[in-house]
């Protein structure tokens, strides 16, 4: 196969490409996924998104939950798609194979094979945007488990008096550390922010400027992101984790109390040895879901 379609489906954005047999991108496009109640227009901007697109095999990524043997998702931060038989909707409407995983594994895959955790006998990645994802690779095998959702660090319970989740439940990792979570608990902290619609991006420069709110916001996150994170770790025994998404990109904002509280939390020898390390690849969930469908 000389190259493969992907996709990663993300509760921002939809991104879409040609991927080499070396991780080459050879096109990209990207587009906003739409805010609808209705899914046959994210379908819709989906088609749009892949029409100049062929290949032989298409990989797709996408938030979570979702049933990658059955071929339906239901992302979180995509109400208009629960249950969506995405596999089975792109295979009539391209008559070619569709492989699908969820976009923390992509992301693991990618920078597995291309990125920060390349050569890691244990790596756990991170998406840390507008949800938190997450992806496990073993002995370099991508673990799936029985449901295809497996390395779901996001919705690791942190604190059970804590925050409510958009999953249903409270206190996981993402309802302290998404983007969201940490603009909102600034706001109703009292930050002041000029943007309309504040994001992280415009928490982390207000961080960067030395708001001491906007400071404590990232330090909250960062202290849930590493109980996850040793949680994980001491369970099956991870050398790596790579971190990236739109609150990574953020850099020493997070990564400089996220190593703190690792440091502080890590007890046992073998987690105090944990590597923690920012994304290096920046199409990482394009690149991913080829490595799936190459994988195939």
């Amino acid at each position: 196969m000389t190259e493969v379609l992907a996709l990663d489906i993300g509760g921002t954005k939809l991104a879409a490409g040609l991927v080499g047999p070396d991780g080459t991108v050879l096109a990209h496009r990207v587009v906003p996924t739409p805010v609808t109640d209705d899914p046959e227009v994210v379908f819709g901007a989906v088609l749009d998104l892949l029409a100049p697109f062929d290949a032989p095999v298409i990989g797709v990524g996408s938030a979570g939950p979702l049933d990658p043997f059955g071929g339906t998702v239901s992302p979180l931060n995509t109400p208009a798609w629960r249950g969506f038989p995405l596999v089975k909707r792109l295979t009539e409407a391209y008559g070619r194979p569709v492989v699908l995983a969820g976009d923390g594994h992509c992301f693991a895959l990618a920078e597995h094979w291309l990125g920060a955790g390349r050569g890691s006998a244990a790596l756990l990645g991170m998406v840390v945007s507008t949800g938190v994802g997450g992806g496990l690779i073993l002995a370099d095998q991508l673990i799936l488990g029985p449901s295809g959702n497996a390395g779901h660090i996001g919705h690791a319970i942190v604190d059970p008096a804590g925050p409510a989740c958009a999953c249903g439940s409270r206190g996981c990792v993402e309802a302290y550390s998404s983007g969201p979570s940490l603009v909102r608990w600034a706001l109703s902290q009292g930050w002041v922010v000029a943007a309309p619609v504040p994001t992280a991006r415009d928490l982390a420069a207000s961080a960067a400027a030395g708001d001491p709110i906007a400071l404590a916001a990232f330090d909250r996150g960062a202290r849930a992101l590493a109980a996850g994170i040793l949680s994980a770790a001491a369970i099956v025994d991870l050398d790596t984790v790579v971190i990236g998404g739109g609150v990574a990109a953020s850099g020493p904002i997070l990564f400089d109390p996220l190593h703190r509280w690792i440091a502080e939390l890590a007890g046992l020898d073998f987690l105090q040895g944990l590597r923690v390390l920012p994304a290096r690849l920046t199409e990482a969930g394009v690149i991913g879901a080829a490595a799936l469908a190459f994988r195939r």
